[in-house]
């Protein structure tokens, strides 16, 4: 472990290693501090269920729309650079809404000032994401390589030990802090965060280092070239070097992966313009996405969120309002749903990757429904009649689900790294990421919609079985859909 890592260091560099996993652990780590956000929105706001969970759909949009930080990044460099400079922008916006939450209770009680500053927060945490992906990227070209796989590990161990950790402390925080001492304690990561940026040198488009990278490309034809962006990485790793020489050895007739703009100075012509660069972006983009090998499982992935009715926050309310579950053991929960997630893909990865797609997708919504079927015999109170514990219930159901909400997630990266066309991976892969994003919260807002319908609030869970059956009925709309999802698929074949 400490010569894999030691050989990391090696070829990126300390700090870069540094940069990479710290703003990975924070993304984990987030937990922490959104566990004090429910319960504000939950005691100190007195907010319903689907008051709520309104709230929390409205802040996370800003994960939906992550191409567009991609193309701005890739076609408006900020004094010469394309990464550093904007990782500054989202990591302030990233954290300045929490001392201000922290200090001022005003703005705290206040649910829609919260609103609007959760927002800008998860705004930087998007961008940051997006940014960190296209620095892991650009880094590991050509003679690095081979290290692909290796930091994209890095940074999933990462965000998984940040989640843990966080889940655990945050649990813990409730118990024992304040939310405004919370809310403060959180701001000493991106705090960090900030300051490690300066630690990592980035070369100016223009500068001789820079054309040196973009020469190597020894492109030969610059017309079969298609603007794409490099701040998403499809977490597959790049050709390697040798496959590289043999592809030039042949005449390269392959589309590269870089914008347009960096042909231009190779050909020691004027680089396009910003809004050029913008257009030929979103046209290469939406001219992929029209395709319906792409269109049609991408609609399904939308579906099969947007027609499922999230009851989640509901759920927590049960938890804590009628069960009287404390923050630690929700917490410790989580944690367990974060193994259950790792459990998840280390078992796909190991037995699963020969099954065809559409019997894993159907598999997923069986488990899920099944799940659903344990949330109603925990409010039905059956499981007591057999002596199973409420606390059981809740830590086996986490695990389980998270576990299995893998085993669809996988899938879905499958298929949206199989049919990225060359030239724009990044770029539409980025996109694939929202359309999940964005069906994840809108059938949030669904489950809000839902919790209003059936009347279900804070100490009112009568009609709270009957929200669940709903939500196993729902379940089932998506299978009827499979056809969308090619026939033959697996995870080693598309």
């Amino acid at each position: 472990m400490i010569g894999w890592l030691n050989r990391l260091r090696i070829a990126f560099g300390a700090s870069f290693l540094w940069l990479i996993c710290l703003i990975y652990f924070t993304q984990g780590f987030r937990s922490f501090v959104w566990t004090a956000v429910s319960y504000h929105l939950k005691d100190r706001l007195k907010l319903s269920p689907s008051a709520s969970q309104f709230v929390s759909s409205v802040a996370f949009f800003p994960w939906s729309i992550k191409p567009l930080y991609g193309i701005l990044s890739d076609c408006i460099p900020i004094k010469g650079r394309k990464r550093i400079p904007y990782l500054v922008i989202a990591t302030v916006l990233s954290l300045v809404p929490w001392p201000v939450l922290g200090l001022n209770a005003i703005l705290r009680s206040s649910k829609w000032h919260l609103t609007i500053l959760l927002t800008v927060q998860n705004l930087g945490s998007a961008m940051a994401d997006v940014v960190v992906d296209a620095m892991i990227a650009e880094s590991v070209r050509f003679e690095r390589a081979v290290f692909a796989g290796d930091l994209q590990s890095v940074s999933w161990l990462s965000m998984a030990w940040g989640g843990i950790c966080g889940s655990l402390l945050g649990g813990q925080a409730l118990a024992k802090l304040k939310i405004d001492t919370i809310f403060l304690l959180f701001t000493v990561l991106p705090t960090i965060q900030l300051l490690s940026c300066g630690l990592v040198r980035e070369n100016s488009v223009g500068s001789k280092a820079f054309t040196d990278s973009v020469s190597s490309y020894n492109l030969v034809n610059p017309d079969d070239v298609v603007v794409a962006d490099e701040s998403f990485t499809s977490k597959k790793p790049n050709r390697s070097t040798s496959r590289r020489k043999k592809s030039q050895k042949n005449g390269p007739k392959r589309r590269s992966i870089i914008p347009t703009s960096y042909i231009s100075e190779k050909d020691n012509s004027l680089s396009l313009g910003w809004l050029q660069s913008l257009k030929e972006a979103s046209y290469s983009l939406v001219n992929a996405f029209r395709k319906p090998m792409i269109l049609r499982p991408m609609a399904w992935f939308f579906l099969a969120h947007v027609t499922f009715p999230n009851l989640s926050t509901v759920m927590f309310y049960y938890q804590t309002e009628y069960l009287k579950l404390d923050p630690s053991f929700l917490g410790s929960a989580r944690v367990v749903g974060w193994l259950g997630l790792m459990l998840g893909t280390f078992t796909y990865n190991h037995y699963l990757k020969t099954m065809k797609l559409r019997k894993i997708l159907l598999c997923a919504h069986i488990g899920l429904s099944i799940m659903s079927l344990l949330d109603m015999v925990l409010v039905s109170r059956i499981s007591l009649a057999y002596g199973i514990s409420d606390k059981t219930m809740v830590i086996f159901g986490s695990a389980l689900s998270d576990g299995i909400n893998q085993f669809k997630f996988m899938p879905f990266l499958i298929l949206s790294g199989q049919l990225c066309p060359p030239g724009i991976e990044g770029t539409l892969f980025a996109l694939f990421m929202s359309i999940n994003n964005l069906g994840s919260t809108l059938g949030s807002f669904t489950g809000a919609g839902l919790a209003s319908i059936l009347n279900l609030s804070s100490g009112s869970f009568d009609n709270l079985l009957l929200g669940i059956a709903i939500q196993i009925l729902c379940i089932y709309i998506p299978v009827a859909l499979l056809f969308l999802i090619p026939k033959e698929a697996t995870g080693l074949s598309a």
